[in-house]
């Protein structure tokens, strides 16, 4: 007899392996599209997430209630995506499809062959039963229930405790089980919605709390329908442990496979309790032993910080997530205001990307201080304008029409420009104004300098000349060589700013707080190493002519101009950078101020302030009678070609000088006539003593025409 049970189990195992290795291919070629399946169920409700929760949080500190005193049992409202367990559905599948064309026997021989099996295929799957059942009534034959022992000898074991009684129907409070007949195709509440491009054979259930294994868990259970009409029908179903899951309250979207490797429930996602505008949430991995029943399975495992900009006075501005849901309860339930008073960031000081307490991060400009010197500026500028339309009206007068009215007219304008800087650095920097600022102080200095410099440059090429010829530079001649500079300018300072416009930085002061700044890069650089070397040349062609002579000391006036630009300059790069490298804003203003007034204003004194002087005290259409004295003529003026270069000039005008050698020249004559006339004259009797007598006069006398250097002994070429 034992022979033919070894010989019968030996053909039914080989009976059962091809039937097996047939189904596997089936269901290879049916779930070829597993790696598109999509989430269990659409997006769970608020409340819903909202009850789930506290069900997690309940079971997490053991404030079960009712639970594991009257109901073993305490499912969530929440869906779980499952695809994780795949491998645990398919074998369910498969072994509910064995069951279904072998048929249920009234021995559990083949039921718990197939429970059995399902644990040792698959290290997730928990537990796993087969229930017979009469498909008349619905009254349980049997059930073979197998339950995983971990890494305990002797591998899955039987239970016989604590599993549906034979002769009854199965208890509607298992979360696995519904009875086919009174839900067909189990559409209970107990089962999550399947994907809709994807067909299975049963159903997962929600997430649920066992007290008897204490874990959480989520089965499937597949109905095996009954062969014949009053035959037996089956009932599989599998448990899965998914208390080694966590769940992530924050806001972070993980993609789904990320998520799945990362073992975190998405469902509650965004389920945190932080102040969204004033704090974001953190997720906190829990810390609890393996042993423990619910490792990852917490409500509030996150922390909310404060956001950059916010701090809070409480908790160094980190929460506890815990808490927060606490007072977030409490706030609903109106029995508190901790939520809104405690657990939420205060907004730092304007500029402040991080604090601890509401101490200012920016410093405070003091604006009736900026405003008066802003004021003081602007006026200046008008000013200046007004000198421009003065020196128009008053363009004829000799003092004026020597030094060039034009070449006035574009310094008063260069220093109008300058004056605008102090507008232009006025508010809170931004682009724009850094852009004004760099294009006023810039552009300001070149027309400024460049013109007082080609005047000055004309003055040194006309004192240099040592022939009789003289060097004459029109006013045109000057503006020729003064267009192409100020070009190179217009385009140096145009490519800057299309190309890398300056922009505000902010900088610190003493006391740490911060306020903008133009920043300065290889553009500054570059423009203040031309400008340099070109105030260096000036500085040069000063110094040509410190010596030369000019109607109303203009020539130097402007050097003495040129001068201060230069040392104002110089010194107020010093003071910046070693003086007052961390001043703030005002200190910064007052310094620009400071050298807008030494170098524009002092400019604009020394070159204007005594032709306006003289034209106040009506000489200034008079000569300058101490440069006359000193032999400077009408003609050696800052033009170095006479009084009115442009203009047609009038007779008298034209030949004032011609006039002077002419009366020169005469006196020189009669004295000459005289002295031919007494010496050596007999009719004439030289008296004793006198300027004629012959003890007085030497042995020849060289008339004044025969000394070198007379201009009526040179010759004509040299003249």
């Amino acid at each position: 007899m034992p022979a033919k049970i070894h010989i019968f189990a030996q053909q039914y195992s080989r009976w059962l392996l091809a039937r097996i290795l047939e189904f596997l291919r089936a269901v290879a070629s049916r779930y070829s599209t597993l790696g598109q399946m999509r989430p269990r169920s659409g997006p769970a409700r608020k409340e819903n997430i909202e009850e789930s929760l506290k069900i997690i949080h309940d079971v997490a500190t053991h404030s079960l209630g009712s639970l594991c005193v009257t109901e073993n049992f305490r499912s969530l409202s929440v869906p779980l995506d499952t695809a994780r367990f795949e491998s645990a559905r398919q074998k369910a599948d498969l072994a509910a499809t064995l069951l279904q064309d072998l048929g249920i026997a009234h021995h559990n021989g083949l039921q718990d062959a197939i429970s059995r099996n399902l644990l040792i295929s698959d290290p997730s799957i928990l537990s796993a039963r087969v229930l017979a059942l009469n498909a008349s009534n619905g009254i349980l034959v049997n059930c073979a229930w197998w339950q995983s022992a971990g890494m305990e000898v002797g591998g899955p074991r039987r239970l016989k405790d604590g599993i549906p009684s034979a002769g009854q129907r199965p208890d509607s409070s298992y979360p696995w089980y519904e009875d086919a007949d009174s839900s067909p195709g189990l559409r209970s509440p107990k089962f999550m919605d399947s994907p809709a491009n994807i067909s299975y054979k049963g159903w997962w259930t929600y997430p649920y709390y066992s007290c008897t294994s204490r874990k959480w868990l989520v089965s499937y259970s597949v109905p095996v329908p009954s062969q014949a009409r009053h035959g037996m029908k089956g009932y599989l179903s599998v448990d899965v442990d998914v208390s080694s899951l966590v769940v992530n309250q924050c806001d972070a979207a993980l993609p789904m496979q990320e998520l799945i490797s990362a073992k975190q429930i998405a469902v509650f996602r965004g389920s945190h309790k932080c102040h969204n505008e004033t704090t974001q949430c953190e997720f906190r991995p829990p810390t609890v032993s393996a042993g423990s029943p619910a490792r990852g399975w917490f409500r509030g495992g996150y922390q909310c910080k404060c956001r950059p900009g916010y701090y809070s006075p409480h908790h160094n501005g980190t929460f506890n997530g815990t808490l927060v849901e606490v007072a977030w309860q409490e706030q609903q339930e109106n029995s508190s205001s901790l939520w809104e008073d405690v657990f939420k960031c205060k907004q730092c000081a304007p500029g402040c990307l991080n604090c601890t307490g509401p101490a200012p991060c920016l410093a405070t400009y003091n604006w009736p201080f900026r405003i008066s010197l802003l004021a003081i500026s602007v006026t200046c500028a008008f000013c200046t304008l007004l000198l421009v339309c003065y020196v128009y009206r008053h363009r004829k007068l000799k003092v004026f029409k020597v030094a060039s009215p034009i070449f006035l007219s574009i310094t008063l304008l260069g220093c109008a420009t300058m004056y605008l800087e102090m507008a232009a650095i006025f508010p809170v920097l931004d682009t724009y104004s850094c852009i004004a600022t760099k294009w006023s102080r810039h552009l300001g200095f070149c027309v400024t300098y460049t013109a007082l410099l080609m005047k000055t440059w004309r003055v040194s090429l006309t004192y240099r000349v040592k022939s009789a010829h003289k060097v004459k530079l029109t006013d045109k001649q000057l503006l020729q060589w003064m267009v192409p500079i100020l070009l190179v300018m217009l385009i140096y300072l145009g490519t800057w700013t299309l190309s890398a416009p300056p922009v505000a930085e902010q900088i610190s002061d003493n006391n740490d707080l911060k306020f903008k700044q133009c920043s300065y890069n290889w553009w500054d650089h570059s423009l203040a190493i031309g400008e340099v070397l070109f105030l260096a040349w000036g500085i040069r062609v000063c110094y040509n002519v410190r010596n030369a002579e000019s109607l109303y000391n203009e020539a130097r006036l402007i050097s003495y101009a040129i001068y201060n630009i230069a040392l104002v300059n110089i010194a107020m790069v010093a003071f910046h950078l070693m003086i007052f490298p961390q001043a703030g804003p005002d200190i910064k203003y007052l310094l620009g101020f400071i050298r807008t007034q030494l170098s524009t204003s002092v400019t604009i004194a020394l070159v204007f302030g005594p032709k306006v002087v003289r034209v106040l005290r009506g000489q200034g259409d008079q000569w300058d009678n101490r440069a006359r004295s000193r032999g400077v003529t009408a003609s050696f003026s800052l033009n170095g070609i006479g009084l009115v270069p442009e203009e047609t000039p009038d007779l008298y005008q034209e030949n004032e000088e011609l006039k002077e050698e002419i009366q020169k020249l005469a006196a020189q004559i009669e004295f000459m006539k005289i002295v031919h006339m007494e010496i050596n004259n007999r009719h004439v009797k030289p008296k004793v003593g006198g300027y004629f007598n012959t003890a007085n006069t030497p042995g020849t006398v060289q008339s004044p025409m025969t000394r070198p250097g007379c201009l009526l002994t040179k010759p004509p070429d040299e003249l």
